[in-house]
């Protein structure tokens, strides 16, 4: 789930006044993240506890998001630290006394994107600004709904997006697009991507309710022989912390080394997990913190499969699909759904890969239909259904996570007209949304073929619970592909440019040679492979980037790296 949600959510806050001294980190700072598609411009609001502790929130303005909980702030001299657990980021910077202002890395999601922040004074948000959401809230008519989505595809050309929505009278359905082909019906089937998690949680819970598991079993007697599951002061992550998204494992393993970047899953298997698992220290105590994660319900979906004895697709048939006569959503399709599956668009709007989640299926690799999720929704809210027990088990204990609760699987916010339990999920061409308002009997499924921004939450949380639209922007134009003209170098001219070069405080590009292939390895992140255009000039396959190399005299005294258009100069580490 994107933070937006809390957005809507959250109450004002008061004006913070702007930095006094030049290393001290206290006050308000903003800069702008390029983040590729987009400029967003960030927020970051740092006020220290009477006993000297730094605390903060970061706001995402463009993203209508606003106090996202920093976790720890640590400021060592000139270097600055901060960390944003909810959205796996991480800001390491140094003080600049020339800008007089803090320079580095954001790194979220495998990226380290440049973030230079500088002194601002934080916008007073009033009531008005931020308004309340109505307590008798109606779902709006299908010609209120056509409009709403047509705006929102109108400069997306070949996108769709289907819209079911469940309340106490029946069943609606508005679609739209894709323009070309067959149009986009109930029976379309989209990637649903971490709606998946929702569906795994419940088998947990399904599992957990007949004695296959208990939620407190550690995840290590599920693993093979030989694998060390990461602990942490003595203390075991459980199946429970997986579904709760507190085990204190990262968003994603470091050792993903995708070949093909629309597809990044598809060469993670279970060889590269269990590797991961056997090599991994936990860096925050076992449940002390929330922290989503796609590995760690991938690894849920991998111990169920070992507790199960089936593989998670079967596991979900048997248990969860079946019973609810969801006979279209699966992980394989079959020949028939594969005519009716969409094809993806990415965030440029340029036909992409459908994702293969291999051993990480259980965080995201389900297709699914708004038929099909409707009956799910209704099941969600029904307590006759055959998923009642596993629903009830599912939000029977909550944790707070910034802006919303967190169940097994589920989110959970409480709006004026009630709460709602929901999940959203995003692939590499794909967005999707399910919530459900059970004391209203009201529920909502927001499916499209395109990874552009903003995409279904929004869309689904107005339709249920009235919160704001955002605006959808033009589509930003692709970035244009780097050169991939190989040659062949000797051993020498490669051992050439082997060595360290630094992005910035704690971000490094590290070149090393293994036989007649360069790796390079960014901070954090696993090693691809790089391939010679020249004596200096390298480019990847796995995504649109290259390295340049500087020389003077026959040394390489720097490079400079490009990924989509975004050009970062890199230094040598002596």
């Amino acid at each position: 789930m994107r933070y937006t949600l809390a957005a809507a959510l959250a109450a004002p806050a008061l004006v913070i006044a702007t930095p006094a001294a030049a290393q001290d980190p206290v006050g308000y700072w903003e800069g702008m993240l390029d983040a590729g598609t987009v400029q967003l411009p960030i927020g970051v609001n740092i006020e220290r506890a009477a006993d000297g502790t730094l605390t903060g929130t970061l706001d995402s303005p463009a993203q209508n998001s606003f106090d996202i909980p920093v976790g720890e702030i640590v400021q060592e001299g000139d270097s600055l630290t901060i960390t944003v657990p909810v959205i796996g980021g991480r800001y390491e910077a140094e003080w600049d006394a020339a800008q007089q202002g803090w320079r580095g890395f954001f790194n979220q999601g495998g990226q380290a994107l440049p973030l230079a922040l500088t002194p601002g004074t934080r916008p007073e948000r009033s009531a008005a600004a931020q308004p309340a959401l109505p307590a008798d809230w109606a779902i709006p008519a299908n010609d209120a709904v056509s409009e709403i989505v047509g705006e929102r595809l109108a400069m997306r050309p070949g996108t769709g997006m289907v819209v079911g929505m469940l309340t106490p009278d029946g069943i609606r359905v508005v679609s739209n697009g894709p323009g070309e082909g067959t149009p986009y019906d109930a029976d379309t089937l989209f990637e649903i991507g971490s709606i998946t998690k929702v569906f795994a949680a419940l088998l947990l819970a399904d599992m957990a309710l007949d004695g296959t598991v208990s939620l407190d079993d550690p995840v290590a007697d599920y693993l093979p022989d030989g694998v060390t599951m990461p602990s942490r002061n003595g203390q075991q992550i459980t199946l429970k912390n997986l579904a709760r998204h507190d085990s204190g494992l990262p968003r994603l393993p470091d050792n993903m080394a995708a070949a093909d970047i629309r597809d990044p899953y598809v060469d993670y298997g279970e060889a590269e997990l269990l590797e991961f698992l056997s090599g991994y220290e936990l860096t925050r105590d076992i449940g002390s913190e929330y922290a989503y994660s796609n590995l760690g319900f991938g690894l849920l979906g991998y111990a169920l499969e070992r507790a199960g004895g089936a593989d998670f697709e079967t596991l979900l048939r048997q248990r969860i699909l079946d019973p609810l006569e969801m006979t279209d959503t699966a992980i394989t399709l079959s020949d028939e759904q594969q005519a009716r599956f969409a094809t993806g668009r990415d965030e440029y709007n340029r036909e992409t890969l459908a994702w293969s989640m291999n051993a990480l299926s259980a965080a995201g690799a389900l297709k699914s239909n708004a038929t099909d999720l409707l009956k799910f929704a209704h099941a969600a809210m029904d307590p006759q259904s055959a998923i009642a027990p596993a629903m009830q088990l599912a939000l029977s204990d909550l944790r707070d996570a910034p802006g919303y609760r967190s169940g097994l699987g589920w989110m959970v916010a409480n709006t004026p007209s009630g709460m709602i339990a929901m999940h959203g999920g995003g692939t590499g061409g794909f967005r999707a949304h399910v919530a459900v308002q059970e004391n209203t009997g009201r529920g909502v499924v927001v499916l499209t073929n395109s990874a552009i921004e903003p995409s279904t939450q929004d869309i689904a949380l107005h339709l249920l619970a009235g919160a704001p639209l955002a605006e959808a922007q033009p589509v930003p134009d692709a970035p244009v592909e780097v050169a991939r003209d190989e040659v062949t170098l000797t051993t020498a001219q490669l051992d050439r440019v082997v060595g360290t070069y630094r992005f910035g405080p704690g971000v490094d590009l590290v070149i090393t040679r293994e036989g007649d292939q360069l790796m390079a390895a960014v901070t954090g992140q696993a090693a691809l492979p790089i391939y010679p255009r020249s004596q200096t000039e390298f480019f990847y396959r796995a995504v649109n980037a290259e390295v340049a190399f500087a020389e003077e005299n026959g040394e390489i005294v720097g490079a400079t790296f490009t990924q989509d258009g975004r050009v970062s100069p890199l230094t040598v580490v002596e």
